[in-house]
């Protein structure tokens, strides 16, 4: 017996399978190891990771609303000083036109008077003795004061002219710009009795929805705004088509 080795067996066993990969039959050949692409932006943006921890979305989403509320609450404050500063400066100027005319009328009245030899009429209501043309100097000189910011000489000469005109038509007025200069100094307080002054005394005077208005600006400021609604209130039910009562709806819609 012939023994053959492993040696003399392998050509024959590899002649079949070369034979058959010459005839065209399919060889699969081992695909080289794929290299790593790197993910495109959009992919990145997809995965789940990229995103923000939910701890850390939820405290930028809180912080984003706090500044909302912040800037919100500036807009209104801003809103608010912006609609005071522009009904003090028409306000303003609205009271200097009247005064400037009760001054003129005054006026009028006293050269009347004096041309005719008799007191004027506004005089009935002043001391025998008042002069009308220094009742209208002592009023206008105090006006004046205030006009050009001087409140502390404005409250005194106001002061003079109650204690030398205290029947004066013009008295209800000096009593207002007496308060009105309390509330240009920001002495609130003072500004409030000064006001409450003029309200108990000529209850029927025109000065008196002003001075009411005053009052509740001067209650806004100390913070005491339940009592500044009750007087808005009041002034809009009481004073309707005055400039007073148009004041004091708007800032109603403020205290909303």
């Amino acid at each position: 017996m012939i023994r053959r080795t492993a040696k003399h067996w392998l050509p024959a066993l590899m002649f079949p399978v070369a034979a058959w990969a010459a005839e065209g039959a399919p060889v699969q050949q081992a695909s080289p190891p794929s290299q790593a692409q790197p993910a495109s932006p959009q992919a990145q943006t997809d995965r789940p990771d990229a995103s923000l921890p939910s701890g850390a979305a939820y405290s930028l989403l809180k912080d984003i609303e706090t500044l909302k509320a912040e800037v919100s609450r500036l807009r209104g404050q801003n809103e608010m000083l912006e609609y005071r500063l522009e009904s003090l400066s028409k306000r303003q100027s609205d009271l200097y036109l009247d005064l400037d005319k009760r001054v003129e009328d005054l006026r009028k009245q006293a050269r009347e008077a004096a041309q005719a030899g008799a007191a004027p009429a506004t005089a009935t209501a002043s001391p025998a003795n008042a002069d009308p043309l220094a009742e209208s100097k002592a009023y206008e000189g105090a006006l004046e004061q205030f006009k050009t910011g001087n409140y502390d000489k404005a409250i005194a000469g106001f002061a003079d002219f109650l204690k030398a005109y205290p029947n004066s038509t013009l008295a209800a007025n000096a009593q207002y710009w007496t308060g009105y200069s309390y509330y240009a100094k920001k002495d609130y307080k003072s500004a409030l009795e000064q006001q409450a002054k003029l309200i108990s005394a000529y209850p029927q005077n025109p000065k008196v929805p002003d001075a009411l208005l005053n009052v509740a600006s001067c209650q806004m400021e100390l913070n005491d705004l339940a009592a500044a609604r009750k007087n808005f209130q009041e002034i809009v039910a009481k004073y309707p088509g005055t400039n007073a009562a148009a004041i004091a709806a708007k800032r109603l819609e403020l205290l909303k």
